[in-house]
C-alpha cells in the first residue's frame, strides 16, 4: 500500500494470484502492473538443495534490473554446514547499504538475530560459513542506480570433518580453535562445542603469591587480592586481564544479575587465598547468572560465555565462594 513502488516479485511456479482490496474511505489513483513469463533459469531467487551450486543477480554480468527482491534459501542435509563465496561483487555503494544490498542469514528466515552480514559497494564480502545446514541470501535493489551485481557459489561441508591442524580443536561448525581452549570454562566455539562433556574439570593450582587487585573494572567487588599468572586462561598479568575484559564489558553492564560483574572478574582476576591459590566462584552462582541473563543475551545475539559445569558444585566456603 502507500506510494512506494513494490519490488519485482518472482514466483517459483507457473501460477500467481494478485488481489486488490479497497475500503469505503479514501480513494487513490491505484496501480498498473506488468507480468512476464520467464524460463526457470532466468528467475530470481528460489531454493537451492544440491551439495554445491551457484546463483547470481538477474542479468549478471550485465546490470541488474531496478526494484528487485530475490531470496535464495540454501538447504543441505543435516550434519553439514555451508561455505558461501561471492565473486564479481558490484552493488550500488551507500554508507549503511540501505539502497541496494545483499544480506546473508544463518537461518531459514531473515530476522535481525540471524544476520551474518549486509553488503554493498564493490568490495568482495568475506567467505561466510553457516552454523548448521541452512542459509538464506536476500538481494534487494531499489529504483535508483543499478550496478553489475554478483555471482556466488556455495558448497556443503560435513560439519564433523576434521579440517583443523593437530594442534587445534574442530568446532561443530568446522571452525578451528587452539586445543588449550577446550574445557577452559569459556565458549570459544560459536556453538559451544569446546565446552561439552567437561563436568568435573578443575582449575590448576597456583603456586604464586597474592597481589592487590588493580584492574579498574574489578575494584570494590568484595575481595582485594588476586594471583597471577592466570594459568588456565593464559593471561600473564593484570594488565593482560584488563585488556581481555574489555571484550566482556557489554556483558558485565547488563542488569540481568546482581553479581554478574563479580562472577566475570573472579574468573579473569581470581580471588586469592592466603596460600597464594585462588578461590573460584561456586557453580550455583554461575548457573543463576546464566538463567537470569539468557533472555537479555538472546536479544543481543550473544552466547552465554561460561561453562558453569567446570566450577565447584559445592556450598563449602573453603572450596568456592558465593556473594
Amino acid at each position: 500500500c502507500g506510494n512506494v513502488v513494490p519490488p519485482t516479485f518472482n514466483t517459483h511456479s507457473n501460477h500467481l494470484r494478485v488481489t486488490f482490496v479497497s475500503d469505503s474511505s479514501v480513494g487513490a489513483p491505484g496501480f498498473s502492473a506488468r507480468y512476464r513469463a520467464v524460463p526457470p533459469n532466468e528467475k530470481c531467487g528460489g531454493p537451492l538443495t544440491a551439495l554445491e551450486g551457484h546463483f547470481s543477480t538477474p542479468n549478471h554480468p550485465r546490470p541488474y534490473p531496478h526494484q528487485q527482491a530475490c531470496l535464495w534459501q540454501i538447504l543441505v542435509p543435516v550434519g553439514h554446514v555451508i561455505d558461501l563465496h561471492f565473486h564479481n561483487f558490484s552493488l550500488e555503494s551507500h554508507e549503511d547499504c540501505s539502497f541496494d544490498f545483499v544480506e546473508v542469514h544463518d537461518s531459514t528466515g531473515t530476522g535481525a538475530a540471524s544476520l551474518m552480514g549486509r553488503f554493498c559497494g564493490h568490495q568482495l564480502p568475506p567467505t561466510l560459513t553457516s552454523s548448521r545446514h541452512v542459509m538464506t541470501v536476500l538481494f534487494v535493489a531499489d529504483e535508483g542506480v543499478a550496478d553489475d551485481g554478483f555471482f556466488a557459489t556455495y558448497q556443503a561441508r560435513n560439519a564433523t570433518e576434521k579440517t583443523c591442524s593437530p594442534a587445534e580443536f574442530s568446532c561443530g561448525n568446522g571452525e578451528c580453535r587452539a586445543l588449550e581452549s577446550v574445557c577452559d570454562g569459556w565458549h570459544d566455539c560459536p556453538d559451544g562445542t569446546d565446552e561439552l562433556n567437561c563436568t568435573g574439570v578443575s582449575y590448576p593450582a597456583f603456586g604464586s603469591v597474592c597481589e592487590p587487585v588493580e584492574v579498574e573494572m574489578c575494584l570494590g567487588l568484595g575481595y582485594n587480592d588476586t594471583s597471577f599468572p592466570n594459568i588456565w586462561l593464559a593471561i600473564p598479568d593484570q594488565e593482560g586481564a584488563a585488556e581481555v575484559l574489555q571484550d566482556y564489558q557489554t556483558l558485565m553492564e547488563l542488569a540481568c544479575y546482581q553479581h554478574l560483574r563479580l562472577l566475570i572478574c573472579s574468573l579473569f582476576v581470581p580471588k586469592c587465598t592466603p596460600d597464594g591459590g585462588v578461590l573460584q566462584p561456586c557453580r550455583a552462582v554461575c548457573l543463576a547468572a546464566e538463567l537470569r541473563c539468557q533472555h537479555s543475551l538472546g536479544l543481543l545475539g550473544i552466547l552465554w560465555p561460561i561453562n558453569c559445569n567446570i566450577l565447584p558444585d559445592s556450598n563449602d566456603p573453603v572450596e568456592c565462594f558465593q556473594p
